[in-house]
């Protein structure tokens, strides 16, 4: 299972402009201490404890104190003339937009430094102050850091002596030439770089955990829908080990759209692997038809109960889903325990992929399914606690074929016909809201016309899950 990104950061000269704070200090601190400290000198290049900068300009029993002061002064004189250095808040959203935590680790004095996330709005997790070089290594272990952000030599040290990978931005005192002999692993202009660089980074590590998940494997049954994120897996799977050693398995039934079939199967056959296509009977499951809030539990269920043995009949020990990492964090998603359950593996939710990342890598493979639109089971189209049946899932497919017929003038991409038992509810592209009167009429109409007593359109426009809004 793929665990949560964990990016460090240090805090001067790499998320912050320290420079113009840091000389104010030192200069009221050397008018009160009558010493004339050679402050260009001194800021530049930040980073090194304190004490040691102040050691060559005051007898040894003075650093110290004069330490403890500077900190003192410190409070009043820089914080509010830091500013963050370009592209800082973006590098910080750039790790949250991957669900990862943010680690500040920094020689600074810790109150100084928490007085600098405030003041400047920076969104971190954690603070951590006065560790320097190598020592930063224990807290970047502790927080499961696996790339520490820095401008000094001595934060690759840190970086190497916790095994994080090392990235520098040239924004502090040290030259690329130093930061490289130092060992780091990136070299950055500026954290303006830096999202760029950590979507990059983290496709190409996760498609590496992928094929090397899916070559441990050796052989592999993918659960195949036709969707983007099972399209992609079954792609990777013949890239890693070979269309011989990859079975495709469709399960046929009432829920899956006729319109699905075909695209699937041609796909697979470009692929050059093995279609199964077995009948699933899910509608024979009492929990499945009553269509409580787990019905996807026993879809899941059958689905896999159906493949597994399919699978070992061919000397292959596994079946995959396309289950994708935003799918593991999405909330209530009882078909993903239901194939847990049995023993299924999810490759990509386990390397990391989210949706984005699997659409990014399918465009760059060249997969006519990289930006095909979700589309989910037509039980998904009914509302829970309304009972499912062969019935109600055909009258949702033909209304569903008749919008999309009437919109498709209009672009539309995303639709969904949703059974809300008494009526219907047309989710369309919210691009395309407001439908003009007419354009609204004839949707109603056509969806009236498929079989249901009344519809309406959706105001809010399409949206992923959104019967769960009345579940909840």
């Amino acid at each position: 299972m793929s665990t949560q990104l964990a990016v460090g950061f240090d805090l001067d000269m790499t998320l912050i402009d320290t420079v113009p704070g840091f000389a104010a200090v030192l200069r009221v601190l050397g008018d009160e201490l009558a010493v004339e400290f050679p402050v260009e000198q001194m800021t530049a290049k930040l980073g090194p404890p304190l004490e040691q900068l102040l050691e060559p300009h005051l007898h040894a029993e003075a650093v110290a104190p004069a330490g403890d002061r500077f900190r003192e002064l410190y409070v009043d004189h820089a914080i509010t003339s830091v500013p963050a250095l370009p592209g800082a808040h973006e590098a910080l959203a750039a790790v949250r937009r991957h669900r990862g935590r943010v680690v500040l680790v920094t020689g600074k004095f810790p109150r100084n430094a928490q007085l600098h996330v405030e003041h400047l709005g920076l969104d971190v997790d954690v603070t951590e102050g006065w560790v320097w070089g190598v020592g930063k290594a224990e807290v970047l272990r502790r927080e499961g850091v696996t790339i520490y952000v820095g401008d000094h030599v001595h934060d690759v040290e840190g970086a190497r002596a916790a095994g994080a990978l090392s990235v520098s931005v040239l924004t502090g005192g040290c030259t690329r030439a130093e930061l490289e002999k130092a060992g780091t692993d990136v070299v950055l202009e500026s954290l303006e770089e830096f999202p760029g660089w950590l979507d990059e980074h983290l496709l190409t590590a996760r498609l590496e955990a992928l094929e090397r998940d899916l070559r441990a494997h050796g052989r592999l049954m993918v659960a195949y829908s036709g969707g983007a994120d099972s399209a992609f897996l079954l792609a990777a799977a013949v890239r890693a080990l070979g269309p011989h050693n990859v079975v495709a398995a469709t399960g046929y039934s009432h829920s899956l759209p006729q319109a699905e079939r075909d695209p699937a199967r041609g796909f697979a056959a470009g692929l050059g692997v093995e279609l199964l296509t077995p009948q699933t009977h899910e509608m024979e499951r009492e929990g499945y038809r009553a269509n409580g809030g787990d019905r996807c539990f026993f879809c899941k269920a059958e689905l896999i109960e159906v493949l597994t043995p399919l699978a070992q009949a061919r000397g292959i020990g596994v079946v995959a889903t396309g289950t994708n990492a935003d799918d593991a964090v999405a909330g209530f998603r009882p078909g993903i325990r239901a194939a847990d359950e049995r023993g299924a593996v999810a490759p990509l939710r386990d390397a990391g992929l989210t949706k984005a990342q699997v659409r990014e890598a399918s465009r760059r493979w060249e997969l006519p399914t990289w930006d095909k639109p979700a589309a989910a089971c037509l039980s998904s189209r009914v509302a829970y606690g309304v009972e499912v049946s062969p019935r109600r899932l055909a009258r949702v497919e033909r209304a569903e074929a008749a919008v999309r017929a009437l919109l498709a003038a209009y672009g539309v991409q995303n639709l969904r016909v949703r059974d809300l038992g008494d009526h219907a509810s047309v989710e369309v592209d919210r691009a395309l809201l407001p439908l003009a009167p007419d354009l609204s009429g004839a949707v109603v109409r056509a969806v009236t016309g498929a079989g249901f007593d009344q519809a309406t359109v959706d105001p809010k426009g399409f949206r992923s899950g959104s019967l769960n809004e009345l579940l909840e």
